[in-house]
C-alpha cells in the first residue's frame, strides 16, 4: 500500500530545534569566542583559587589542551539534563546545566515557539572565591553573558537577556541562573516519511 506523500505535510515544531540550539551556543561559548573561551574554560576546570592568574602553570595547561568540548560533556562539566551526581572521590566540579523553558507562541509567527533558555551555573561553595573580590559563578555568568547577549545564533535569532538570579542547591553547591529569552525560526523541520 503506497501513501500519497501529496496529502503528508512537513511536521513543524521549535522543540526540534532545541538540538540544533544547543550545538550552536556550546560552540559559541567554548571555541569559536577566542580568547574568552579559554577563561571559561579555565573558571569551569581548574577548580583552584589561581585558575585565572596562573598561566604559566604547565600542569594548567596540559589538562586544559586535553579538555575539548567533548570531554567537558563527558566529564559532566557541561550538562544538559538537571542531574548532578558527586561520587565519593570526585573532583570539585562547577558545572554549567543548559534547559530551556516556558515555550510561547512567537508574536508574529503563530508557527514557531519562542523560549528562555537558562544557563544554571552551579560551583562548589570552598570554590567561589578565586581572588581579588573575584567569585567563580560570577565570573563565568559574565563571560557567558559577554559572549552570547544579543548575538545571533543559527535558528534562534539573536539571545536577549532577560534576568540572572541566585541558585542554592545546598550548604555545597550553589551559583546563579542566566535566563535569555530566545526566538526561533526554521530550523524545526521533520520531512514526510517516505515508504
Amino acid at each position: 500500500m503506497k501513501r500519497d506523500l501529496v496529502m503528508t505535510k512537513n511536521i513543524q515544531s521549535s522543540f526540534l530545534s532545541c538540538e540544533k540550539d544547543i550545538e550552536t551556543i556550546l560552540k559559541k561559548l567554548f571555541i569559536n569566542s577566542q580568547p574568552y573561551s579559554d577563561v571559561l574554560k579555565r573558571l569551569l576546570v581548574l577548580g583552584t583559587e589561581d585558575c585565572l592568574d596562573n598561566t604559566e602553570s604547565k600542569v594548567y595547561q596540559t589538562i586544559l589542551r586535553q579538555m575539548t568540548l567533548g570531554e567537558l560533556r563527558k566529564q559532566g562539566y557541561i550538562k544538559l539534563e538537571p542531574k548532578i551526581r558527586m561520587s565519593e572521590h570526585e573532583e570539585i566540579k562547577a558545572y554549567i546545566i543548559i534547559s530551556f523553558d516556558n515555550f510561547v507562541m512567537n508574536a508574529t509567527n503563530p508557527e514557531f515557539r519562542d523560549c528562555v533558555v537558562n544557563f544554571d551555573i552551579i560551583c562548589h561553595t570552598d570554590c567561589w572565591d578565586i581572588g581579588n573580590y573575584r567569585l567563580r559563578p560570577l565570573k563565568i555568568a559574565g563571560y557567558i553573558d559577554g559572549i552570547l547577549n544579543e548575538t545571533k545564533l543559527s535558528g534562534i535569532g539573536k539571545f536577549h537577556f532577560l534576568g540572572c538570579s541566585q541558585l542554592i542547591l545546598d550548604e555545597n553547591l550553589s551559583g546563579y541562573t542566566l535566563s535569555y529569552r530566545a526566538i526561533h525560526g526554521s530550523d524545526d523541520l521533520i520531512p514526510p516519511e517516505e515508504e
